[in-house]
């Protein structure tokens, strides 16, 4: 159906028995996150909080928890979406197929916004940003964040709905130094739709208007993390995703939203900005302090009976892992139509999403030679670290597949294949001196680190150890070797202390293991803090190895070389996956809130019997 408020979903996931209503007072200070966290884990119901401590206005989560409850909320309108999306990719199918296609026109009319409606719910009242449910999630965040913002500016070259950009920028309410009532701080990164606008109007010497919208229709949350094309307005995605267009005002120079619950106003002024965070994120640790830009609070405006919607971001998998499969349901083969020769393409979640990509691409370049490797796998790889978000991660491996029945989305599979196949001599290339994802911390500094690319293609070169070989056993200065998965071993090491004693570490191990006889079947060694941990399931291995290592430095190999300026090894791969001095800290759940939430779950609570 088509929602014309955060209310009216609410509602209709309560008629199915997908809400639950919390009517005990909660403190928003790490206590409704707690709550929201131990749901969540267990596959269970959007969550309405009825009762916050400081705040008059209720609040709601796990909206989006599950694939299945997003595809209910879009129930009437996700196949029209792919149709469209679809007839954008071949548009002579509408026109063969005009009856058939019928509904997809009509649902496209939706897209136009509809500005000066009558109807202005969101101007009910004039409120200040204390008023708001000022939610910590994290025992080490440095205040009250929005997690679920829709966060518009327009171009001030273009102005106007159709030209402007809707993103999901995390904002800090309060803490740090922020002035509360006055000022607010924005997180982005300056390549983004924002930061693009935020450069525009500086070189004019002007400030950025910014208005953050704050629930409304859950296609409005959708629409601010969609990877859209360039020049396609979120807001018009928004109309076809909610089967309603998307209506909206300007009141005092700035965009309002008619439909939120929550819109915030305010100007970011050129060079201002404030220390933002540390803020709990989605690659499991903290993102800590840094200068970003500082916004000054013009005005706040709420609906009546209004509702804060909020997500809890922290080691995956978590809420926006499902926005990242609806997401993937919605544009299906979108991103392989604009890479050339690209089939499939996978932002491995338990990795945190950026720094492991997965990709499966065609091999056409050279079907007269008789040996088969990377050739075109090599120009995809470019092409795939120079597309939007995807420019952000740090590990690719990619392969073709003959057979066609390789899926990028069963990891294990994926990763197995590429490891029977990678000749760690000729296949790995390194990007040093790069941008990495501004949340990494593995790098050398904010927003710089390396890439590196495993290209496999070919006939198996190895047969994957199932059992740890003898010579393992031996080493000196390590221990407790545990299988993570077939080829891969984890290892016990010291503590990182730096990156000089690690060279000499690795020469040690190399020392001790370049005359093996028995490493044919071993692929990678993953050196790690704790190797039991790492081996306990692959999500562990998964997000322990590949956000911990920055790969220039801390990519090693059993008897490596280097040989006209290519990096390679006749051994297995290295991966130092310790903790470094320079990572952040991990998230951590706080004992106490843990202990002082369980009674909502017991007898006589909102949520006793609700979950598994």
């Amino acid at each position: 159906m088509a929602y014309s408020s955060m209310e009216d979903c609410l509602l209709a996931l309560e008629r199915t028995g997908q809400l639950v209503r919390i009517k005990e007072e909660v403190d928003p200070h790490l206590q409704m996150a707690a709550i929201h966290l131990r749901v969540h884990e267990a596959g269970g119901p959007a969550l309405l909080f009825e009762n916050v401590k400081g705040s008059r206005f209720r609040a709601a989560s796990n909206i989006f928890g599950t694939l299945k409850r997003s595809k209910f909320i879009f129930s009437d309108t996700l196949q029209q979406v792919q149709k469209l999306i679809e007839l954008k990719a071949d548009p002579i199918k509408a026109l063969k197929q005009p009856f058939k296609n019928f509904n997809a026109g009509l649902a496209a009319l939706k897209a136009f916004p509809l500005k000066n409606p009558m109807n202005k719910p969101v101007l009910h009242q004039q409120i200040n940003i204390a008023d708001l449910p000022m939610i910590q999630h994290w025992p080490m965040d440095g205040g009250a964040f929005v997690t679920l913002p829709q966060v518009y500016t327009e171009d001030v070259d273009k102005p106007g709905i159709m030209n402007a950009n809707l993103g999901m920028y995390r904002i800090q309410l309060n803490g740090n130094d922020y002035k509360l009532n006055e000022e607010i701080g924005l997180h982005y990164q300056i390549h983004r739709g924002i930061g693009v606008h935020q450069s525009k109007a500086n070189a004019k010497g002007q400030p950025l208007k910014v208005s953050i919208f704050v629930g409304g229709p859950p296609a409005h949350s959708v629409a601010a993390v969609m990877p859209l094309p360039e020049g396609i307005s979120e807001m018009t995605f928004a109309g076809v995703l909610g089967g309603r267009r998307f209506r909206y005002i300007y009141k005092d120079g700035f965009a309002i939203s008619t439909d939120a619950d929550f819109v915030i106003t305010g100007e970011v002024y050129p060079g201002e900005t404030k220390p933002e965070g540390p803020f709990g994120d989605h690659l499991g640790y903290y993102s800590l302090t840094h200068e970003f830009p500082l916004m000054w609070v013009k005005k706040v405006y709420a609906r009546r009976n209004a509702i804060w919607p909020f997500t809890v971001v922290g080691r995956p998998p978590q809420e926006d892992t499902s926005f990242g499969k609806l997401i993937h349901e919605i544009t299906g083969a979108a991103i392989p139509q604009e890479i050339p020769g690209l089939k499939e393409v996978h932002a491995v979640d338990a990795a945190g999403v950026h720094p492991l990509l997965l990709a499966i691409g065609s091999e056409r370049y050279t079907p007269y030679t008789t040996s088969k490797q990377p050739a075109e796998l090599l120009t995809i790889a470019n092409h795939i670290f120079g597309t939007g978000q995807l420019s952000l991660a740090k590990f690719l491996f990619i392969t073709a597949d003959d057979s066609n029945q390789l899926s990028t989305h069963d990891v294990e599979t994926y990763l197995q294949f590429v490891l029977e196949r990678i000749d760690f001599g000729r296949d790995i290339h390194f990007y040093t001196n790069s941008t990495i994802d501004t949340l990494d911390y593995s790098g050398t500094g904010l927003n710089s680190g390396s890439k590196v690319v495993f290209a496999a293609y070919g006939e198996q070169l190895r047969k994957l150890a199932i059992e740890i070989p003898a010579d393992f056993t031996l080493l000196k200065k390590f221990g407790e070797a545990k299988l993570v998965m077939p080829a891969v071993i984890a290892l016990k090491s010291n503590a990182f202390t730096n990156y000089d004693d690690a060279a000499k570490e690795m020469e040690i191990l190399n020392e001790q293991l370049k005359e093996s006889k028995n490493l044919d079947g071993i692929a990678m060694i993953v050196l790690a803090d704790d190797a039991a941990f790492m081996a306990e399931k692959l999500n562990n291995f998964l997000w322990a190895a590949f956000t911990r290592c920055n790969p220039s430095h801390d990519i090693y190999g059993v008897n490596s070389f280097t040989h006209h300026k290519h990096w390679g090894c006749k051994g297995p791969l290295i991966l130092d996956a310790r903790k470094k001095p320079h990572h952040a800290p991990v998230l951590e759940k706080d004992s106490a809130t843990e202990k002082a939430i369980d009674k909502l779950f017991e007898k006589g609570g909102s949520l006793y019997g609700k979950i598994k």
